[in-house]
């Protein structure tokens, strides 16, 4: 079976016990299942997306989905505790608190590959994507798209969308297909009470963001690769450490939040003494 190439682009490195460098992270969602138990568990054909355990309540991962998955091309799976990728806004309110819901935890997106062995075998196996938005790369791209369409359109209705599908692609090897590509983004529409939207009905002011960035394979065939990943995942949900909070509810203020990126104590293990790991 043809798996995802440890390329440079699509590889990432876990720098020393405390920091890490990573903007985005795909792994086959069996592996997530054994990995993080305690938010991500499969009941019968429902898919369950858990509250963080108590030592972490503000932790934990934030899933988009329409609510529903092949779980690698056979099992029909049926989502429950995840957000909608496309939501619908009214009001400043709902614009906060939905900016603070895509920023504050590492974003979950499911999707199906199929891909061929060297016996042109066809399989197909459903990945998980982890958008880490603490990354100051993943949340300026989100942030700007946000102040930039609100600043060009401020006062009337907008749509906004942000794809990760070209990044995905490009992690697998040539040959591959993204069956549910469309899964690899989410939007909203904000609707103003304005009298005339022109630019609205015309379609002009309807944007998508590519969102690009490198991929950290967390694919594991080793013990210590699955050391190494389940630390990764466990500090990724981490709740984040802010010093200081978005609080006003300005449109076009960039959000100053201070992010703690991953800059906190972890036991040391013997796998990850080393001052560089790399995960393939």
């Amino acid at each position: 079976m043809a798996k995802p190439s440890p390329s440079p682009v699509s590889s990432g490195e876990l720098r020393g016990p405390r920091t890490c460098d990573c903007e985005l992270a795909l792994l086959p969602l069996r592996q997530l299942l054994l990995l993080q138990p305690d938010c991500f568990q499969l009941r019968g054909d429902q898919l369950a997306v858990l509250r963080p355990p108590r030592h972490r309540p503000a932790g934990g991962f934030t899933v988009l989905s329409d609510g529903a998955l092949h779980h690698d091309g056979q099992r029909h799976c049926r989502l429950t505790g995840h957000c909608k990728r496309d939501v619908e806004l009214t009001s400043h309110r709902d614009y906060k608190d939905y900016r603070e819901t895509i920023l504050s935890r590492p974003l979950v997106f499911f999707t199906n590959v199929r891909t061929k062995n060297y016996s042109s075998k066809v399989s197909e196996k459903t990945y998980a994507l982890i958008v880490n938005t603490r990354h100051p790369k993943m949340r300026r791209q989100i942030e700007h798209g946000m102040n930039t369409v609100i600043s060009s359109v401020f006062g009337e209705s907008y749509k906004l969308r942000f794809d990760f599908q070209e990044v995905v692609k490009n992690f697998f090897p040539p040959g591959s297909h993204l069956v549910t590509g469309e899964d690899l983004s989410f939007s909203y529409e904000f609707k103003s009470d304005a009298l005339f939207d022109f630019f609205y009905w015309f379609g002009i002011s309807k944007n998508t963001v590519a969102v690009t960035g490198k991929v950290l394979n967390l694919s594991n065939t080793t013990p210590e690769k699955k050391e190494i990943s389940t630390m990764f995942l466990e500090k990724m949900g981490e709740p984040y450490v802010c010093l200081n909070s978005f609080s006003d509810r300005k449109f076009s203020v960039t959000s100053r939040d201070s992010i703690d990126g991953f800059n906190c104590s972890l036991t040391p293990q013997p796998s990850l003494t080393n001052p560089l790991v790399r995960v393939c």
